[in-house]
């Protein structure tokens, strides 16, 4: 496999920021998930509030949303984007001891937002695990991946 099947590497294999200054404006679209896996005892202490540190889904919620903002600081060869929406969700699913993250972003931009999307649903995701390390050190992050992409010159993707 040679450079040319990776867009951010030259011809002379160096990593470099891919040149997007001829491309259109189109309307773009990225949806993402996790799954974050723990003990039922922790599951049920989120449902109920009871967690040390406050609302868990409220913080990851916004903790994804501001690092879907900063996606382009945060990974070296992004490009900064200005969204137009980036939405949050997070489930749990007390039978299954777990809980799902999806985040779904949107643009009308020279370059797509999965990066934006997956990063939104990677920083929630610790967030929670952040918020819930100190009562269940068994806490599994899985699963993060993007599950459909709207627009731009490759097309659509579903997964």
């Amino acid at each position: 496999m040679g450079n040319e099947n990776f867009s951010h590497l030259g011809p002379d294999g160096k990593a470099h920021m891919v040149d997007i200054s001829e491309k259109q404006d189109s309307k773009r679209t990225a949806r993402a998930r996790a799954t974050i896996s723990m003990a039922k005892e922790t599951i049920v202490a989120l449902q109920q509030g009871d967690v040390p540190k406050g609302d868990v889904f409220a913080v990851a919620r916004v903790a994804g949303i501001q690092a879907a903002k900063r996606t382009g600081d945060i990974i070296p060869l992004c490009h900064p984007l200005n969204l137009n929406s980036i939405k949050v969700e997070v489930k749990h699913d007390i039978n299954n001891c777990s809980i799902e993250i999806q985040a779904h972003a949107f643009i009308d931009a020279k370059t797509g937002v999965e990066m934006e999307a997956l990063t939104a649903v990677s920083i929630a995701a610790l967030t929670i695990y952040d918020m819930c390390k100190s009562i269940d050190r068994e806490i599994k992050i899985t699963n993060i991946k993007l599950i459909e992409k709207k627009g731009g010159k490759s097309g659509n993707y579903k997964n």
